[in-house]
């Protein structure tokens, strides 16, 4: 199935277009068929009814004024001009056989029978205009002259088959009678009703692209947005227009963004106010530990205080890290990741990288580079060489970060993200890294993933997409 709406909107009414006109279609195709076929039998019972009354008025006249009478009926012209008594059967080329032709002559086969007598032998059967033999079987209507055939059997530029009658009124004497007779191609849809078929469904189709566009085009605009919220969460509100469904959409998503924005401010007031509210008594009570005269008291309280205060400074860094306010800017990840390797390369190779970035990514310079530093910072801690392995194409840039270090207990997975929690019993680090790192990540619309590798080591996998 498409993914989009546009494209999902026009195979539905192409669909329902062909669905409704192939039933539509099929019923009238069926109530014009039934009437052709009632008015072509309709056509043979008349046509039928003629040569039976030809045979009898033949039959009624004397030998010697037959041939007066068959020259009075041609000389009055039309189909009757090639009326002729012949004393043998002409052979008709008969055309291939269908349900109609079949149709037509059992219909005048039964007609004939039920007025002449059962003694006459009657032939009929079609052949086409150009096969058709006149006056005998070495004649063919296509060798007289047109004026000849035009009034009479020849109908161009239809040209429909002929119907020809031959009765054998007594030995050696047979009534030669054809007639053209209308078409009987059984035409399954005619053209003309398939051009108007295609040419409306382009038509709706093309107007149907017109409007779904129109009315998706703020859909991809709020789409664009939300993505980009992670991001930028100062962009400008989102126009409100199209459908009343997409502008109730589009304000609800300027009202949560003034939210969200609202909420960011009132945080990072909160955590400045804390700051300051924290450190100055922090800063007395180390003014006053010092007027102590225990040492072994004063190392005590220091000891605490430092503590206090390294707490106070990492639920800053939890928010300001993530540098939510940096501006978005097109980023050279492998100059960021070079420039890392030069640093932690200076006496030691302990990070190696695999692969490049096809593009340049847009997102905060600072940010990302904080969130990659603590991830190889924990990697050459724990593990002491770091692998790095970069996969990029048009929608999603992937950096994997193994180290050869234990690895963690699968039920720590999660767990390791959140503040202050710490596997390790040295003193290095707060606890903090990792849960910057993926506060980072999800700032861009990413995620961070921890797994242990078969062969040893973590794993970090950073998926940073691209839209």
């Amino acid at each position: 199935m498409p993914r989009s709406l546009l494209s999902r909107m026009i195979l539905l009414l192409l669909l329902a277009i062909l669905l409704s006109q192939t039933i539509l279609t099929g019923i009238w195709m069926q109530q014009i068929q039934k009437r052709e076929l009632e008015g072509m039998l309709s056509t043979s019972r008349n046509l039928a009814m003629s040569a039976a009354s030809t045979v009898s008025f033949f039959k009624s006249l004397p030998l010697q004024y037959r041939h007066i009478a068959l020259d009075q009926l041609r000389n009055m012209g039309g189909s009757r001009f090639f009326v002729s008594l012949n004393e043998d059967e002409i052979h008709i080329r008969a055309i291939p056989d269908s349900e109609r032709k079949t149709l037509v002559l059992r219909e005048v086969q039964k007609v004939l029978a039920g007025k002449l007598s059962d003694a006459m032998t009657i032939k009929v059967d079609f052949s086409r205009p150009d096969e058709l033999h006149v006056f005998n079987n070495e004649t063919l209507l296509a060798d007289l002259p047109s004026s000849w055939a035009r009034y009479a059997l020849s109908l161009e530029p239809l040209n429909p088959p002929i119907l020809v009658t031959q009765i054998e009124i007594k030995p050696g004497e047979w009534l030669y009678l054809p007639a053209p007779y209308m078409t009987l191609d059984d035409t399954v849809m005619p053209s003309n009703q398939l051009r108007f078929i295609a040419l409306m469904t382009v038509f709706l189709c093309f107007f149907t692209f017109m409007l779904v566009r129109w009315q998706t085009r703020p859909l991809r605009r709020l789409a664009k947005a939300a993505v980009n919220l992670g991001k930028d969460i100062d962009q400008p509100p989102l126009k409100e227009e199209g459908a009343s469904e997409i502008v109730a959409a589009t304000r609800a998503f300027n009202i949560m963004q003034h939210r969200i924005r609202r909420y960011i401010d009132d945080r990072e007031r909160l955590f400045s106010s804390i700051s300051h509210d924290l450190k100055t008594p922090i800063t007395r009570l180390r003014l006053r530990v010092e007027l102590l005269g225990n040492e072994q008291q004063i190392g005590k309280f220091n000891k605490d205080l430092d503590e206090l205060e390294l707490m106070v400074k990492g639920a800053l860094q939890t928010v300001k890290e993530t540098d939510i306010h940096e501006n978005i800017e097109q980023i050279d990840i492998n100059a960021l990741l070079e420039q890392m390797a030069e640093s932690l390369n200076l006496h030691d190779q302990r990070l190696t990288i695999e692969g490049h970035c096809k593009w340049p990514y847009r997102g905060k310079l600072l940010a990302l580079k904080r969130c990659i530093g603590n991830l190889f910072d924990n990697g050459i801690r724990y593990g002491q060489r770091v692998r790095v392995i970069i996969m990029d194409d048009a929608e999603i840039l992937t950096l994997f970060i193994m180290d050869e270090g234990p690895g963690l207990p699968p039920d720590q997975f999660e767990r390791i993200f959140e503040p202050y929690y710490r596997l390790s019993t040295d003193q290095a680090g707060s606890g903090l890294g990792l849960g910057i790192a993926r506060n980072i990540a999800h700032a861009h619309g990413g995620d961070l993933v921890l797994e242990n590798r078969p062969q040893g080591g973590l794993q970090a996998t950073l998926s940073l997409p691209r839209q």
